[in-house]
């Protein structure tokens, strides 16, 4: 059956828009009283039937209706400094959305490569993620942030830095508590300052490791995102 994705869905009425009709009515040929199901991207999961086959505004007859699917009892924020080559940030934020996540930050450190994003871009590679993928839930993507406005204003509960320096620490997957909305943050490939780090454990953020291999930046970031869902099962 075909997904579509349609936010702000109330009543017993669904209008697709512009793009999702023609992909229904010109691409896929859905005629009058064919079944698709739907998702809001705030946890709203229909299955409805189409009543007018308009490539410009097909309107759906609810037929079920399903709220919070799939929803966790924990929110897993990244915060992540984006690639240089863009391809490899759009990689992570298609795969974490997969795996799942609900919230992602991009970073601006002293380190990072780079400072511009395409927010509207990215939230599209997000939305399909998140079809591909049957989840109701569409992640945050916040806009660029500086990392110690982040540090200084975040009141997550659990709060990890995760840090390439030879130093004492603990494996994210042994500090994880589950249950627990969670922030982790990804550094650049240069890494976190020595100055972030500290500003970060003052602020109260565990300093952790994602193991021995060094990993590339979006690599890191699924690493941590497969840990924290691994550690909610």
């Amino acid at each position: 059956m075909q997904l579509f994705y349609v936010p702000n869905i109330s009543g017993d009425e669904i209008l697709l828009n512009e793009t999702e009709s023609k992909h229904a009515i010109r691409v896929l040929r859905l005629q009058n009283g064919n079944r698709v199901q739907v998702i809001d991207g705030t946890g709203g999961f229909y299955e409805a039937e189409i009543t007018d086959a308009n490539q410009k505004k097909c309107r759906l007859s609810v037929l079920k209706s399903q709220l919070e699917f799939g929803k966790k009892d924990f929110h897993l924020h990244i915060a992540i400094a984006p690639t240089k080559n863009i391809d490899r940030f759009e990689w992570f934020l298609e795969k974490a959305t997969e795996i799942g996540i609900g919230e992602i930050t991009p970073l601006l450190t002293s380190h990072s490569e780079r400072k511009t994003i395409n927010i509207e871009r990215l939230e599209k590679i997000l939305v399909s993620a998140m079809k591909q993928s049957l989840k109701a839930y569409l992640p945050k993507l916040n806009e660029i942030t500086p990392i110690k406005h982040l540090i200084v204003n975040n009141k997550s509960k659990s709060k990890y830095i995760a840090y390439c320096d030879d130093i004492q620490k603990i494996h994210l997957k042994d500090a994880v508590i589950r249950g627990q909305d969670t922030l982790i943050l990804i550094g650049p490939e240069g890494d976190f300052s020595p100055e972030e780090v500290n500003l970060a454990v003052e602020n109260g953020f565990k300093i952790v490791s994602l193991g021995t291999a060094r990993l590339r930046t979006e690599t890191a970031g699924i690493v941590a995102c497969n840990i924290v869902n691994l550690a909610n099962e």
